[in-house]
């Protein structure tokens, strides 16, 4: 019965894309030639030429509509994911269609009707999917169109699993049991309920309590332990037409950017990736540029009273270049205004700087309390070593000591290093707590953007650049 209403809502979504699809035509035509958007040329405007086309359109829209399965199930997706789909789906229809009339040359279709109607049929069925999706999600709220959930594995990943589906009702899915996974444990070990869902029984009963409960979706979440019981449960799910879901536990493991994609029809998961790839990337780095050129045009002055000063009031070069680790691990060289004594660290070894420390020249104190000894590593982000924005470089010395002592540490150089950083701007600068400012490190990379870039370089001015921290 379940089957039979999900086919229904199938077509009658199918429908009514070919619906919206159709008007959207119509509408493309309207706006350009009715409407008189943009330059019409002279000469006559057959309608019915354009409605001989409609046919076709609808044709090949259903079969593209199908192709980028845009009628697979999907009570999980979002609507970004959802508009992603139709933007490719529109865009290929009309693209398909500029072949098809650029070949028939008995009339000429005006290109700027092709794009109004590809404009037109993006946002027309994504509003068209979008009130349906609602509806739908309204209706599993109130109890309909309900998929029965039978969750293997009456464990943390199973309670994890129970969790979501019930802070998303709108998916629809209503969980009836657990199935307890093979254990040495006595049956007694597990609770009777999981948050007033009750344990049904162990794998041997799977087959019963689907038929008994009506199940059509089976979620396995069996914890890395007992995936030797996987194999059986598959073989027991055979018999059964329910769909299968399988919830790796992986959750400890999952740190930057996680999800699941696919290889030519192979499931991979990814643990961690950095978010930085495709136009990501190509935007912030035309950002650093941009930025770091104004930067070092604006301070231009400044740089080179601050050289002066330096030449003047101690011996040694302007500069000081510092090896640091970057994105990916590599090893670069990071330029500073030099605030310290040459051979500064030759009787002490690689150590942080401290308050008052002897080794910091007179001038170099004001530098560092005011971060303009930082300035020059502008330079390194227009080399592409650095970021404007992005966790602070350490030291390869200083990090193998910290990788063995914080989990997740190297983490951070998932992304490539910054002047500034989110840590910085909350205070965790100098020789502050490593959790902290890894904490901070790897909620930036999760949630990078530009706008996020901005809100840190602004921050940066406003209470980033003195810190009690500096010294």
């Amino acid at each position: 019965m379940l089957k039979k209403h999900s086919q229904l809502f199938i077509s009658l979504a199918f429908i009514s894309d070919l619906i919206v699809i159709s008007l959207s035509w119509i509408l493309a035509y309207l706006i350009r030639f009715e409407f008189r958007i943009g330059v019409v040329t002279e000469g006559e405007v057959s309608f019915s030429e354009y409605m001989t086309l409609l046919p076709v359109i609808i044709l090949f829209s259903a079969i593209i509509l199908r192709y980028f399965g845009l009628y697979l199930p999907k009570r999980g997706s979002s609507f970004i994911y959802e508009f992603l789909n139709i933007f490719k789906t529109s865009t290929f229809t009309v693209l398909l269609l500029i072949v098809i009339t650029f070949f028939y040359r008995t009339y000429s279709y005006s290109r700027a009707v092709m794009i109004f109607f590809w404009i037109t049929t993006i946002f027309a069925l994504f509003i068209s999917r979008g009130l349906t999706r609602q509806l739908l999600r309204w209706l599993r709220k109130k109890g309909f169109n309900l998929r029965h959930v039978l969750i293997i594995g009456a464990n943390e990943l199973g309670k994890k699993v129970l969790e979501k589906i019930k802070e998303n009702p709108w998916t629809g899915f209503k969980v009836v049991g657990f199935i307890r996974e093979s254990s040495p444990e006595d049956p007694g070990f597990y609770p009777e309920y999981i948050d007033n869902v009750k344990v049904l029984g162990g794998i041997e009963s799977i087959n019963k309590e689907i038929r008994d409960a009506g199940v059509d979706q089976v979620f396995i979440a069996l914890p890395l332990e007992a995936h030797r019981d996987l194999e059986k449960v598959l073989r027991s799910l055979e018999e059964e037409v329910v769909d299968i879901r399988v919830i790796p536990d992986f959750f400890q493991f999952m740190t930057l950017n996680s999800g699941i994609e696919d290889l030519d029809g192979l499931p991979v998961i990814n643990l961690s990736e950095s978010p930085l790839y495709g136009w990501n990337r190509v935007i912030k780095r035309l950002a650093d540029i941009t930025f770091s050129l104004f930067i070092l045009l604006i301070f231009s002055p400044i740089m080179f009273v601050i050289s002066v000063l330096i030449k003047l009031t101690s011996e040694g070069p302007v500069f000081y270049k510092q090896k640091r680790l970057g994105l990916g691990g590599e090893v670069f060289d990071m330029l500073k205004y030099r605030s310290m004594k040459v051979d500064a660290e030759k009787d002490t070894g690689p150590v942080w700087a401290s308050k008052d420390d002897e080794r910091v020249t007179g001038i170099g104190k004001f530098l560092r309390r005011y971060s303009f000894d930082e300035i020059p590593q502008f330079i390194n982000v227009l080399k592409g070593d650095m970021s404007i924005v992005g966790p602070r470089p350490e030291r390869p010395v200083f990090i193998e000591e910290f990788k063995k002592k914080v989990p997740k540490y190297m983490l951070r150089h998932k992304m490539k290093a910054g002047i500034t950083g989110w840590a910085q701007v909350n205070g965790w600068r100098g020789n502050t707590s490593l959790e902290k400012r890894l904490d901070h490190d790897l909620f930036y990379i999760e949630n990078w953007s530009l706008a996020f870039d901005m809100k840190i370089m602004w921050l940066t001015f406003w209470k980033g650049l003195i810190n009690k921290n500096a010294y």
